[in-house]
Parts: structure tokens; sequence; C-alpha cells
């Protein structure tokens, strides 16, 4: 183990202010530990409150790090050979993952030595890795992955859940998934009171299965005490829109939602650069339109908002894009540091606890 002239402080002293430790698993990427490294260097240079604990193979990671003059003294490295890769299966790293870089990373949370893990790595095995040492929080049934998506709301974003932790969800998960997206947007988008949609088929209220019927029911009942405002039904159309600030559904048609609009964030992008491409004069009209043009490829570019958050779970962990570049990583860390600043656990676990049903009351409703 190589610590940086100091020894970083332990991670949960982030909600009064003092330093917060991020727990990064530096491997597992498309990249690789090169651009993780960037991106906590990139972070690093914008604030001196954050210090890092790095897990990964000892040797490569001291050379990258070494070359980073702005990790001098906030970043600690931690020697884990093993890697998990995008085609590993969850099962399989469960049962023979202990030596690799995600769960060393996940393993500081749940020792409280960082506030928040963050990994570029296979989304299923972290969610397994995650659920297995930190366990859920106690009234959850089934975390949640919550990221957000660029819309035409004042803050510029709304919040989507499940993004793709569980493809299965009944009426009491789902209402669960309304408060903990709640949670998400005070602390995450500094929304007082936001606005849940539950996604469906139809904006009636006899439209869809009669399960989002009964979840309707439940969000609404619980909306005093998850402090939300409840707007009823919401279509796809809605995802981008001003109707809402929270999109509630469950993980297989979140995470079909989230991919269709990447990739058609990126079809747009590429058809734009097509266009103004065409001649001598799209060419010139792009350059007049520089400003404008970069102004919209920053509003849609999704490493601004790199970072799907893991609700539901004892510590907070925050899953980046495999293929994040620097960019990308160092929003991640952008995210967990605002996270983990704003106490953000400490107040869902409360919320949870609030508001969780008693057992016979979710075997009625499911």
């Amino acid at each position: 183990m190589t610590r940086a002239e100091a020894a970083p402080p332990t991670g949960r002293p982030a909600a009064d202010g003092g330093p917060v430790v991020i727990s990064v698993d530096a491997m597992g990427g498309d990249r690789g530990p090169s651009a993780v490294v960037a991106g906590l260097a990139e972070s690093a240079r914008k604030n001196p409150d954050i210090r890092f604990i790095l897990h990964g193979p000892k040797a490569e990671l001291e050379r990258l790090v070494s070359k980073r003059r702005e990790l001098a003294g906030c970043c600690e490295i931690r020697d884990a050979p093993g890697v998990v890769t995008m085609q590993d299966k969850p099962a399989q790293v469960m049962r023979n993952g202990q030596d690799t870089s995600m769960w060393s990373a996940v393993e500081a949370v749940r020792a409280g030595e960082a506030s928040v893990c963050v990994s570029c790595g296979n989304t299923g095995a972290l969610m397994a890795v995650s659920m297995i040492r930190l366990r859920k929080l106690p009234g959850i049934n089934r975390p949640a992955i919550a990221a957000l998506w660029p819309s035409r709301n004042p803050q510029g974003f709304n919040v989507l859940l499940d993004a793709g932790a569980d493809v299965k969800a009944d009426p009491v998960d789902l209402a669960q998934y309304a408060m903990m997206g709640a949670a998400y947007a005070r602390n995450g988008l500094d929304l007082e009171m936001p606005r849940i949609g539950l996604l469906n088929v139809g904006t009636e209220e006899h439209k869809g299965r009669s399960e989002l019927r009964q979840a309707a029911e439940l969000i609404a009942a619980q909306a005093g005490t998850g402090r939300y405002d409840f707007v009823g039904f919401v279509e796809g159309g809605d995802l981008m829109s001003a109707r809402a600030d929270v999109i509630v559904t469950d993980g297989f048609t979140g995470n079909v939602a989230l991919k269709t609009g990447e990739g058609t964030a990126r079809m747009v992008g590429d058809f734009l650069r097509d266009a103004f491409a065409n001649s001598v004069m799209s060419k010139f009209a792009a350059l007049l339109a520089v400003t404008s043009l970069k102004r919209l490829q920053k509003r849609i570019d999704p490493r601004r908002v790199n970072g799907g958050v893991f609700l539901g779970l004892n510590g907070m962990v925050v899953k980046s894009h495999g293929s994040a570049d620097a960019t990308g990583v160092s929003a991640a860390v952008k995210l967990a540091f605002q996270l983990a600043r704003s106490g953000f656990h400490e107040r869902l676990a409360a919320r949870v606890a609030a508001v969780a049903p008693p057992e016979g009351e979710r075997e009625a409703a499911s």
C-alpha cells in the first residue's frame, strides 16, 4: 500500500464541511486506469476538499499517479490485482471477486473509510457486490439506479429511476422508487418539493397494467410523508419535458429508455456534423453558429451527467459509464462529492425508515 505524503482522513465527515473521501475503482472501464486517474486529477485541481482511495494494481497505479501533481497528498493507492471485466457474470464476481479493484472499492465504503464509491465497471457485478457487502437499507426490497436526464426543466435535468438495477418492480417497489427519487432530486438538484411522474402508456387513470394503477395509488398516498408532489401518469415524451422532475419506472423500461436517449443524442450530433460539413456554405454557416453549437453540444453531452447513483443501499455507490473519459470520470466524482457533502445517504435512510410499509402491507400490495 502506498500513501501519498499524508494519510487521507476517514470517510464519514462529509456532511460537516470536512474533506470528502471517495473510493475509486481504477479498473474495469473501457479506457483503462489512465482515463480514471486523469479524471481524478481534473477533480482534484478543481476541488481541494476531495481525497481519494484508488484501487487497482499497485505498480501500474503508482506510475500513473506519480505523473499527476494534482494528486500529490490526496490519493492513497490500495493494491487489488484482480479486474472485473464487462464479460464477467455477477455470480462469478460474488464468488471469486474478493481480490478485484471493484470489490476493494466497495469494501472501503463498508468499512467507513470512504463516503462513496465510484466505478466505471460492469454494472451488474457492481450492483451485486454492493448489495452483498453494503446490504439494503431496512425496508427496501429492490435497490434502484437513478440517472439524470437532460430536460426542459429550470434545473436542466430530470431524474429517471430505475435505470437498470432490476428488471422487475411491484407496486410497493415503484412507490419506494418515488420516495428515493424525490430524496435524490432534493439533494442533487436542490428541489424542495420534487414532482413525481409514473411512466405509463398514457396519462389517463384507466391506462396501463393494474400494477401501475395500484402503484399510482401508493405513490399518491405517501406524497405527504415523502415530501413530493405526485403529478400522475406520464408518457415517454415527458422524459425530457417540464411536466415532472422525477420519472419512476421499472429497470427494464428505464434502461431501454436511457440507452435510446443516449443513442438518439449521438445520432443527432452525427447528423449535425454531417450537415455542416456538406458544403463550403454549410461550413461557413457552422462557423457563424459555433457559439450556439458549442452550447448545444454541452447541453446534450452525456459526459456532463455521467453517473448513475445506486439508491437503497447502506452506503453510496456511483456508477460511471464504462466508456467514460477523463471528463466523464470527473463528472461522476463531482456528483459523488455533492451527494456526500449534502449528507444525502443519511437523509435517505431516515426517509426510508419513515415511510417503509409493514411486511404484511407489502405482501397484500404485491
